[in-house]
């Protein structure tokens, strides 16, 4: 059966609907409120607080289609099915069903709406690890419907587990469910989880038991849920049967184009090959980055605005080495706005944010790539001059981590000057990175999926601190991402303009008079449309009739929030800003703290 993704969304979403499932809307890229992670990295990730115990308003099965970003592959980019933006569709269940009805109702849509064989299905399951016992209640599902022991493999927890989307929060086993492409197996110990290109995973069954602590723990969670997700790309590339992703309807175009914009042949087909997938992955992630809803992720060098940068401009060295002129990242963002314009409308309403963004960042990197030229050239004639071949892997990797230089574009330099490059201790230099990267990775500990007494204040003091930087500045004041941590709550808004010292004394001041009238915080569930009459600010895109939680504080706040929020404002104690900076152009970023506190 061949589908276009525009039916796979569908199909999906009305299958699970005739199980139960209430549909309800994908949430922004930029997490909200969570400080351990950059991007929503799975479906799941908004629906933390309810996976914890928070009632939903839709109710306890949910499904939707859910736009993710993972960078932690970024160097995988360029196979047959890696991306760092994807769609993940999933469904939940949050303390209802369990284990048996999730991998009944995924065969069921796999074999008999998608048509899949059953003899190409091979299944993955958790084989136990410590006091976390193995998942033979998984396998005797998989058994009794049909999938035989030999295609069932339990796999250890580097392969089946799944969670925390963060450093602490909701994680369980996982069933993870393969294609078989047919081909030929690399080894004889190949199997499902194997990158030979063999087996495509194409559906995880996650079973949430267990809520990771700060301190490292597992421990049960009050309600036992389910988390599937299956990836879009993926799936309608095996429906189509393509080898790869990229020569889906998704990445088509995108694809023609650039090779069209194509000057260089480089001698090595591979080398070809992975350029023009790093660029059309990097610059549709860069696209929905820049075109979200929530706004306020702009290049830059720290955290999320780090991330974009670095997507842009691995896209313009590959670009380079295909000879692709400056000025592409417009003509192929404009590509992947109208693909996807129909499916998600923001991207045409950014249309021209984003591609100023594209060519503003692609234009800077153009005179950083100058001067990593004059910095190789100098380091090269030092090395000719002192009769030496080998420039050292420090070096390289300074190029690269400094003025973007691949190792490859080091390489091909290197060999004009007829010097190599010591790769073993770029790997080195590369490998104390990563770590460094991998320990700041999470950037803070705790955070709201913590739920603990800190950050749930904190968080209603940032309802708080929206409504006051509006009163104080202007309806414009929209809040564009928040970070909190147990200790401090960071806020970035819309505004044009740093802060008068006045201005930041009012909002404190503000703050705190609502904090020192003890207001109680309410909360109702409403269709989007009702809260939205009623005055209350909704910083996220909601289907028409869907139902929302709405959190009032007293006559002051109304915002439409997952939550959880303290129970009344006074349990805050004190409110102060502790700085006030620019986050990115036209959006403002507020430090600061709660005080006072019994």
């Amino acid at each position: 059966m061949k589908l276009t993704a525009d039916q796979l969304r569908e199909k999906y979403l009305n299958f699970f609907a005739s199980k139960g499932h209430a549909v309800i809307s994908g949430a922004s890229l930029i997490p909200e409120n969570d400080p351990t992670v950059l991007f929503t990295t799975a479906g799941m990730h908004p629906l933390v607080p309810y996976l914890l115990g928070e009632p939903h308003p839709a109710g306890q099965r949910l499904t939707n289609v859910q736009k993710c970003v993972r960078t932690g592959d970024i160097d995988a980019v360029g196979d047959t099915c890696h991306l760092t933006f994807f769609e993940m569709l999933g469904n939940w269940s949050l303390g209802e069903y369990f284990k048996k009805e999730a991998i009944t109702w995924s065969f069921e849509f796999l074999t008999q709406e998608l048509g899949f064989a059953v003899e190409q299905l091979h299944v993955t399951v958790f084989e136990g690890e410590g006091a976390i016992p193995r998942d033979t209640e998984s396998i005797e599902v998989w058994k009794s419907l049909g999938i035989p022991a030999e295609r069932i493999y339990a796999l250890p927890k580097e392969d089946n587990w799944w969670g925390p989307a963060g450093t602490t929060g909701p994680c369980g086993p996982d069933t993870e469910m393969f294609i078989d492409t047919g081909l030929q197996s690399c080894a004889p110990e190949c199997r499902p989880g194997c990158h030979c290109g063999k087996y495509i995973e194409i559906w995880n069954d996650v079973f949430m038991q267990y809520n990771k602590t700060a301190a490292g723990t597992y421990e049960p969670l009050p309600q036992s849920n389910v988390d599937t997700g299956m990836g879009v790309e993926r799936t309608i590339c095996m429906m189509n049967g393509h080898s790869n992703v990229y020569e889906t309807e998704l990445f088509a175009p995108l694809m023609a184009q650039i090779r069209e914009l194509t000057t260089l042949q480089p001698d090595n087909e591979e080398q070809r090959v992975r350029a023009e997938r790093i660029i059309a992955d990097h610059m549709r992630t860069a696209v929905f980055i820049l075109g979200d809803p929530k706004g306020g992720v702009k290049p830059g060098n720290l955290g999320a605005n780090y991330v974009l940068r670095r997507l842009i401009r691995r896209s313009v060295r590959y670009a380079k080495i295909l000879g692709i002129e400056t000025g592409y990242t417009a003509t192929l963002a404009a590509l992947v706005i109208d693909n996807y314009k129909h499916v998600y409308p923001e991207l045409e309403q950014n249309r021209d944010t984003i591609i100023s963004e594209l060519t503003g960042e692609e234009a800077r990197f153009e005179k950083t790539l100058i001067s990593g030229q004059r910095e190789f050239d100098k380091v090269a004639d030092a090395l000719v001059d002192h009769r030496q071949t080998t420039l050292s892997g420090r070096t390289a990797f300074k190029l690269y981590d400094t003025y973007g230089f691949p190792l490859e574009f080091t390489e091909e330099l290197a060999i004009e000057r007829g010097l190599t490059v010591d790769r073993a201790g770029y790997d080195k230099a590369f490998k104390k990175h990563q770590e460094l990267s991998k320990q700041s990775g999470g950037t803070f500990n705790g955070g709201l999926a913590d739920n603990s007494k800190a950050t749930t204040r904190l968080h209603t003091a940032t309802h708080l601190l929206q409504r006051a930087l509006q009163v104080v500045l202007g309806e414009h004041a929209l809040q564009k991402g928040s970070n909190i941590t147990p200790a401090r709550l960071r806020f970035d808004f819309s505004h044009p303009n740093k802060m008068t010292s006045e201005e930041k004394q009012q909002v404190e001041d503000l703050v705190n008079q609502q904090i020192q009238r003890n207001l109680p915080i309410t909360v109702e569930t409403m269709t989007i449309e009702e809260a939205k009459e009623r005055g209350a600010i909704a910083l996220f895109a909601a289907k028409y009739g869907e139902q929302v939680k709405v959190y009032s504080a007293g006559d002051f706040s109304m915002e439409v929030c997952g939550g959880p929020h303290a129970e009344t404002t006074g349990e805050l104690g004190g409110f102060k800003i502790q700085k006030e900076e620019s986050s990115s152009a036209g959006v403002r970023r507020i430090k600061a703290v709660i005080t006072n506190l019994n």
